[in-house]
């Protein structure tokens, strides 16, 4: 199974910021949102990505100042992507070596979207329940 078939079972909208953003619209918007992460993008194109751990980080360093420090001063620029059309498989096998809960999704250099662990573990969760339905049908039957 793909990526797009995760895409496909999310209703919610891409959430960014500009590069311009403070922290403290970041903290907004994660809360707001109730999300563990935003996406940079500079114009059209992804920039970067801030998590909560970002944040708490530069907080535990900088103390309540940094807030109006802009996004840049701790989003990740060095982003892993994945496709549609890539494996759950391999985007599990990115997030787990690379230690990230969050993978955007990109194509010619556009923002699809971004999807999580958890809509990834939700998803092979469903898979394999219907597997085991499937397995449970079959044997039934004969």
């Amino acid at each position: 199974m793909t990526v797009s078939a995760i895409l496909e079972t999310k209703k919610t909208p891409n959430i960014t910021l500009p590069v311009t953003a403070t922290l403290a619209q970041a903290c907004e918007t994660l809360a707001k949102n109730r999300i563990g992460t935003v996406l940079i993008c500079d114009g059209d194109k992804l920039a970067g990505i801030v998590s909560e751990r970002d944040i708490v980080r530069i907080m535990a360093a900088a103390g309540g100042k940094a807030l109006s420090d802009s996004v840049q001063t701790c989003m990740t620029r060095k982003l892993v992507t994945c496709t549609r059309s890539d494996t759950v498989a391999l985007v599990m096998e990115k997030m787990t070596n690379g230690r990230f809960r969050h993978i955007p999704i990109v194509e010619n250099d556009q923002l699809i979207g971004i999807i999580s662990i958890g809509d990834v573990v939700k998803y092979r969760i469903a898979e394999v329940e219907r597997e085991a339905q499937e397995i449970r049908d079959y044997i039934a039957t004969t």
